[in-house]
């Protein structure tokens, strides 16, 4: 972890922005008896009308940005990806597919343009996008990767009342909203956000949401030795939930990282996952660079698996990213796309990245979801036993 110190100065427009999007945070917690859950703050970091992170503008994803996504190193994750939509758009004549927070758009491009090749395009492509900054991104770099399939791209305000197909969401959870408890001998608190001259602090209160008391008790049957510090994404359970009644046919593919309940609360973890990203560099504070920097937690993919439980959904795949794209074909396609030096050395860089336990390929898993649908690409190397 590297230490907060040692970040980029951000320039004076970006300065701008966090200044005035903290005095909006200020002000709303002053409105709140000088005290904010950490989910709410985290909500108006990340999407407050044209401060938030996400809301505000300025470069986020790929090369001058804070991070790089999976899609973004090789079409050949798109690709593997693809083999596995494929599989279940076949099995569901005239279905669609549904993209939650597509980025700058280039993995519905990549998707688009393979979907085609193999014929098995769906009838639409659905994105449902928060931040009209990165709908305008999607729209115009769709319009340049994949112009002849542009017309099967619909950006949606609301959730249809039913869909079949296949329901993406790569990088979605994490980036939700989460609550962060303390858990004691006895007493569980809350961890919020207050302010002291002017600058923000943390501070606890007694837990009063009776979900996430609910959710401490479950926590404590995982750990040994308090106090333990964690984060609950009530916001992702209920968002999968929503998400589950929806789906009447087809597969729900979560690509994220984090862990099964056994390893999220591992003692290493005792200050939580929550993690900061800006400028291709990593820290633990929230509390500075207000909207300049993206706010994650790792998923509890036990969790979510509970919560598809409830909405009807068969659990049925848990994987690391490496063996989902192993298993969707990436070697075989890697090397079906080799056709210049240049192109063997930008796919075995990728490869690693994507593959290597030490890289993407072992803390990203994916949670694959079904229903009326059989996915046998998901059993391959399946965790699901650790859930």
């Amino acid at each position: 972890m590297k230490q907060t110190a040692k970040l980029p100065t951000p320039d004076p427009i970006a300065q701008q922005h966090s200044d005035a999007l903290l005095q909006q945070i200020i002000q709303t917690i002053e409105q709140h008896n000088n005290w904010l859950s950490f989910a709410d703050f985290m909500q108006m970091a990340l999407y407050q009308t044209g401060l938030g992170y996400y809301s505000n503008g300025l470069t986020k994803i790929g090369i001058g940005g804070d991070f790089v996504t999976a899609p973004q190193l090789s079409p050949l994750f798109s690709m593997a990806l693809g083999n596995h939509i494929a599989d279940v758009l076949q099995q569901v004549p005239g279905s669609n597919c549904l993209e939650f927070g597509a980025g700058n758009g280039q993995m519905a491009a990549d998707l688009l343009l393979y979907l085609d090749s193999i014929d098995c395009l769906p009838t639409h492509y659905y994105i449902v996008e928060a931040s009209a900054y990165f709908r305008e991104i999607q729209k115009k770099n769709l319009a340049k990767e994949s112009a002849h399939l542009k017309d099967k791209v619909i950006w949606l305000d609301r959730l249809p009342a039913t869909f079949s197909g296949v329901i993406i969401a790569n990088e979605v959870c994490d980036a939700m909203p989460v609550h962060r408890v303390q858990l004691g001998k006895e007493l569980c608190f809350e961890q919020g956000i207050t302010v002291a001259n002017n600058q923000l602090q943390w501070q606890l209160q007694p837990l009063s949401n009776p979900q996430l008391a609910a959710c401490c008790d479950n926590i404590r049957a995982y750990i040994e030795h308090v106090p333990y510090l964690t984060e609950i994404n009530l916001q992702a359970s209920a968002w999968l939930t929503t998400v589950g009644e929806m789906l009447a046919q087809g597969a729900i593919l979560l690509i994220d990282y984090g862990f099964s309940a056994t390893e999220y609360y591992h003692p290493q973890r005792h200050q939580g996952t929550l993690r900061c990203h800006y400028q291709q560099q990593v820290h633990d504070d929230p509390l500075r660079l207000i909207g300049l920097q993206d706010i994650t937690a790792h998923v509890n993919f036990t969790a979510l698996a509970e919560s598809a439980l409830v909405a009807g959904l068969h659990v049925a795949g848990f994987q690391r990213q490496a063996d989902f794209l192993l298993a969707g074909g990436i070697l075989e396609l890697s090397q079906s796309a080799e056709n210049e030096t240049y192109q063997q050395l930008q796919n075995a860089a990728a490869l690693k990245r994507l593959l290597l336990p030490d890289q993407m390929g072992e803390v990203f898993k994916v949670l694959s979801l079904a229903k009326e649908v059989t996915m046998q690409r998901s059993v391959i190397s399946d965790l699901r036993h650790r859930l």
